[in-house]
């Protein structure tokens, strides 16, 4: 989230779309019902499915699933034809004015440098800015340059107009343009917009490009960085969030640095190439501290045994051979007989990943399986005949499957860091059941005998083991506190600041600001760095005063970075440094320095004046509408059809099959042969959550099996109509990849869609069941997923894939 739950209720329009807050995210939804009731703002859903946000909505309009790429399109050519744009803040705070490289370019549906052969965009080296002899970007204040990136976004969605975007994503004509005039709205300023999105808009082949073009919208109308305003993920765990802070990911480190690649052996080069410098005059690009942020942390992680003599331990760690074992290529792998042993903690790949049956056949090759978790999963007894839900031969699964059972959240003291960026700390509410253990005391006691295993017996390229620093009073579980401290970070030796301020040897450390890259300071995670300072823990604090009025709750918690909820805060205000509305306040220049109802994201003592523009993460210092090199498919959004599409053509480009699904998406060779075509399974489908379960979790209780008991998929009463289909007869849903069967609950929440100039029918599918739990045994939904992804995350497509579905 660029802003956070709290400030939902500043907005004076809300746009829910690729999710369902009202349902999936109850408790924050209140703050939408805010926004209504004191704010009047209206309350807008776009969705496959009237859901109930739809029933709450002031108004509803359905979309064909996979689709939203074609409606946001449109939606910035009526921005950008009807001038319905924010002026000054799009001039000084994005990349309008920027001149692109000649050697861009964009023809029926492909981007330049596209390789056929690699599916993959191999020459990418005219995606980006013109720079001039002293290496800065080269722009025109007049907008008119043909290459500058106004003009080049100007032509690219002069495409979508509204009668093919309607045509593509089946929302009627109407009621796209009704929604287009009141979203055109807030390009006023002060007047702003948020948009809430989760799953609905992340599990696509083209998800993450779904999600830039809302933050395009945003730009255009200024909206990042204001009150109400901004793009915001709802995550699905209260600590997804934390899980991609802290670097869990095959090629992250934590604080979002990244692990070097096979070819990056030398470290000065691997710095260079991430401490990106300015591209215009007097900006800063904070990237440019990206050499404190890894030091630090390699001090973190080895202590006194990391030195500028060995390049900070950098020789330690692991060099990528490809760009990253994500969950697919470890699957993958797994199922080639490539992966002898998988340690599974807190995650339930066959029923989380797409294709289950092709998950099981990869692990039934393991020689061994580690399942870390409080209950027992479908991951865990994948190897069991459960039956039609898991119809397997158990003699010939060969798998060592060892269960450690670990503790919950609630068992255990520490923190969650929710979609705000909030580090909330919580309290053990009581002990875990039985021989439960703390998954920190699991992974502690494994490190601690593989280390004594390796001093005595050794082993190839035993010193990034050997020379880890373990500093805990318990060697064998260290505490909650004592980690986030280290997290935070300290002084490793007497220090003085950019500010002056003297930080003696062990204090804690209190901003990312006073990081050094000569290892005289030491943090786990730089983005948390002032989450537990010399004060104390700020994580646990609860004062939600709000003296502002603003929403902001600066003594709630703490939020990454430096206790900062909306970021890009600066662009709140003018150039000159006054907000553009006396009654949106969020940070301004009072004359002397930067203050405000947030803390401000920006050096606080950089007069309006100097010129230095406020989106300081990127070298340009301005938002990018043009991406450059960052995405796979390419610097502008495009419309791609999901893989498995019901209407078998790209209607942006009919006669282009290599633009008809996402020409750089997350596909594996073997998958190819197990996607279905329309003809066959005509209905395009959709997984979604229930309110009454949490994933696959609270199918465990009682309670929640009472009152979700038994799988069923929603079908409109038209398609069931068609099929003979009543409430409550049983139904085969079927694709290439198998089958489930469930109770139809037929509905008026789903209704026919007329897409290029056919019928789609669309049909709902809860996730939540399977062959474990208190619930009534069913079906694992992601039986009719296919395995493939994002072309920049690899995150499944989920949310998008052809079924037929007949009676039983």
């Amino acid at each position: 989230m660029t802003n956070h739950w709290t400030d939902i209720a500043n907005a004076n329009l809300i746009l829910v779309m690729g999710g369902n807050a009202a349902e999936a995210h109850p408790c924050g939804f209140k703050w939408v019902t805010e926004a209504k009731a004191h704010n009047k703002a209206r309350l807008i859903v776009v969705d496959p499915r009237f859901t109930r946000t739809a029933s709450v909505a002031d108004y509803y309009a359905p979309i064909r699933t996979g689709s939203d790429i074609a409606f946001m399109g449109g939606l910035i050519n009526y921005l950008l034809s009807n001038d319905k744009i924010q002026h000054e803040y799009v001039r000084n705070y994005t990349d309008v004015s920027f001149i692109v490289k000649a050697g861009f370019g964009f023809e029926d549906g492909l981007f330049s440098g596209y390789d056929a052969a690699k599916r993959s965009y191999t020459d990418k080296s005219g995606w980006g800015y013109e720079l001039d002899e002293d290496g800065f970007a080269k722009v025109d204040p007049t907008l008119q340059d043909p290459r500058c990136v106004y003009q080049l976004m100007k032509l690219h969605y002069s495409r979508y107009t509204a009668e093919l975007a309607s045509m593509t994503c089946g929302m009627p004509q109407e009621r796209m343009l009704k929604i287009w005039e009141e979203i055109a709205t807030c390009s006023q300023p002060g007047k702003t917009m948020t948009i809430l999105y989760a799953l609905g808009w992340t599990q696509h082949s083209i998800g993450a490009q779904i999600i830039r073009s809302a933050a395009m919208v945003q730009l255009l109308l200024g909206n990042v960085g204001m009150p109400g305003g901004g793009v915001n993920a709802l995550r699905g765990h209260s600590n997804i969030q934390g899980l991609t802070d802290l670097g869990l990911l095959s090629n992250s480190l934590p604080g979002y640095l990244t692990l070097p690649g096979d070819a990056e052996q030398d470290y000065d080069a691997y710095i260079a190439k991430r401490a990106l410098k300015p591209l215009r005059p007097g900006q800063l690009s904070y990237w440019q501290n990206y050499g404190k942020f890894h030091v630090s942390l390699m001090k973190a992680w080895y202590g006194a045994n990391a030195s500028f003599e060995n390049h900070w331990g950098y020789d330690w760690l692991p060099k990528l051979d490809i760009p990253g074992y994500d969950v697919l290529k470890m699957f993958d792998l797994m199922g080639q007989g490539k992966v002898n042993g998988y340690m599974c903690q807190g995650f339930n790949p066959i029923a989380a990943l797409p294709d289950k049956n092709r998950v099981s056949a990869a692990l039934s090759k393991l020689k061994w399986l580690v399942v870390m978790d409080p209950l027992a999963t479908e991951t865990s007894e994948f190897w069991r005949n459960v039956g039609p839900f898991n119809d397997v031969r158990s003699a010939d699964i060969h798998t060592e499957v060892i269960r450690l059972p670990t503790t919950c959240f609630a068992e255990e003291d520490g923190s969650l860091v929710n979609s705000s960026r909030w580090l909330q700390w919580h309290w053990k509410g009581a002990d875990g059941p039985g021989e439960t253990r703390t998954d920190v005391r699991i992974m502690s006691e494994l490190f601690l005998r593989l280390r004594k295993r390796y001093q005595a017996e050794g082993g190839a390229f035993a010193e990034p083991l050997l020379n880890l620093s373990w500093p805990y009073k318990v060697a064998d579980e260290p505490s909650p506190e004592e980690l986030a401290r280290e997290l935070n970070g300290n002084a490793v030796s007497d220090l003085t600041d950019a500010s002056g301020a003297t930080v003696k040897a062990g204090q804690q450390l209190s901003a990312f600001a006073q990081l050094k890259d000569d290892g005289s300071t030491a943090s786990g995670c730089w983005i948390f760095c002032g989450s537990w300072t010399e004060q104390g823990n700020q994580m646990a604090r609860r004062d939600n005063s709000d003296p502002f009025g603003m929403k902001q709750n600066l003594g709630w918690a703490w939020a990454w970075p430096a206790n900062r909820r909306i970021l890009y805060n600066r662009a709140s205000a003018d150039p000159q440094g006054k907000p553009w509305d006396p009654n949106k306040r969020l940070v301004w220049w009072n004359g002397k320095t930067w203050g405000g109802t947030d803390t401000p994201d920006y050096k606080a003592d950089v007069p309006p004046e100097a010129g230095m523009n406020p989106f300081i993460m990127n070298p340009e210092g301005v938002a990018r509408f043009f991406a450059v090199d960052k995405m796979a498919e390419g610097p502008f959004p495009e419309h791609y059809e999901p893989f498995e599409t019901p209407i078998g053509i790209n209607p942006l480009h009919p006669n282009n099959k290599q633009a008809t699904s996402n020409p750089a998406g997350r596909i594996f060779d073997s998958v190819w042969e197990t996607l279905g075509q329309a003809k066959d399974f005509p209905y395009a489908a959709t997984s979604y959550r229930l309110t009454e379960h949490f994933h696959f979790w609270s199918k465990h209780c009682k309670l929640n099996a009472i009152v979700q008991p038994e799988q069923f998929v929603e079908i409109g009463e038209v398609l069931a109509q068609e099929k003979g289909i009543v409430a409550g007869d049983r139904v085969r849903v079927s694709c290439k990849r198998g089958h489930i069967e469930a109770v139809a609950v037929v509905t008026k929440r789903i209704r026919p869609l007329q897409v290029n100039n056919q019928t789609v029918h669309q049909v709902g599918i809860p996730l939540h069941w399977g062959f474990t739990g208190s619930t009534r045994h069913g079906y694992l939904t992601n039986t009719l997923v296919p395995f493939l992804g994002d072309g920049n995350t690899q995150t499944p497509e989920s949310k998008s894939f052809l079924v037929n579905v007949e009676k039983i």
